[in-house]
């Protein structure tokens, strides 16, 4: 396959969100200019996951970038609920924090608390959409502040002029985080949506049906040729690390030739996401400095 061709099938997140950051430091600057406050997200992190500090690490990187300040709290794996939650109070009541990020996954023995202390960040704080009052907010199709991986899909999708009104959407993840706020937006555009997860059965039944498919398992290279339709649109959410190398949930030289759109990992979702945390942060901030 010709270099040109591979790339007209590529969904580039990486020069979109680089595209939507230049935008966004353009606001905040001005912004600042007005009311002399810079914006400040505080992101919570309980423990040592790698993946987790990697992500905090480009997260600040790139919120330095277009002025947005990070304060980092880093708690000990063995912290209680109430200790997270005494945390999260706390940056609720500061002045100068504009967004409160808890950073996922908690440590196992936190996992079962997570709606409760998600519930404890005030909803005009929290930055990825999940407290309850915002996630209801995306069966009334305001989607304002959605959860940042399913909004920087969506506007991935809109920006590559993707139809979604009747499209047949499977999503392979249903997790709060993801899938399901997801599978509510796509819901919101008139799609048709199959939800799956470790317990679906016959999962090809379903992939094999999508004009579109989005993958989130953490599985490397689970999704063959034979799980797709010819002219799929794959967006990949996995990020795996074999043997030193970044790759997705999906076999992309696999599978490449047979679809008409692909998100490539890394590249892909990963830099919009960052990119909707920043402009949710932006939101919040504004709504406080206006």
């Amino acid at each position: 396959m010709v270099r040109g061709h591979m790339e007209e099938k590529i969904l580039n997140g990486k020069a979109l969100a680089d595209q939507l950051n230049s935008e966004l430091k353009q606001k905040i600057s001005s912004h600042i200019k007005k009311r002399s406050i810079k914006p400040t997200l505080a992101t919570l992190l309980v423990g040592n996951d790698p993946a987790s500090e990697i992500y905090i690490n480009i997260k600040r990187k790139t919120g330095l970038e277009v002025g947005i300040d990070t304060k980092i709290i880093h708690l000990d794996r063995n912290s209680s609920k109430v200790q997270v939650i005494q945390e999260i109070n706390q940056l609720n009541v500061e002045e100068n924090i504009h967004a409160i990020l808890l950073q996922l996954p908690l440590p196992a023995h936190l996992k079962k608390d997570l709606p409760s202390i998600i519930a404890e960040i005030v909803p005009n704080k929290d930055v990825d959409g999940l407290h309850p009052q915002n996630l209801g907010d995306l069966f009334y199709k305001n989607e304002k502040l959605a959860p940042c991986t399913p909004k920087g899909i969506i506007h991935l999708l809109d920006h590559y002029d993707i139809p979604l009104k009747g499209k047949n959407i499977t999503i392979i993840n249903h997790s709060t985080l993801l899938g399901r706020p997801l599978s509510q937006m796509f819901l919101n555009r008139e799609a048709t949506v199959s939800i799956c997860h470790a317990f679906t059965r016959n999962i090809e039944t379903h992939t094999r049906n999508a004009d579109i498919l989005v993958v989130g398992i953490g599985i490397p290279n689970f999704i063959q040729r034979k799980h797709l339709k010819p002219g799929a649109i794959i967006i990949d959410v996995g990020i795996n690390r074999i043997e030193g190398k970044l790759c997705g949930d999906v076999d992309f030289d696999n599978v490449k030739d047979k679809v008409s759109k692909i998100t490539p990992v890394p590249g892909g979702v990963g830099p919009m996401t960052v990119a909707k945390l920043l402009e949710n942060t932006y939101i919040l901030y504004k709504k406080k400095t206006n």
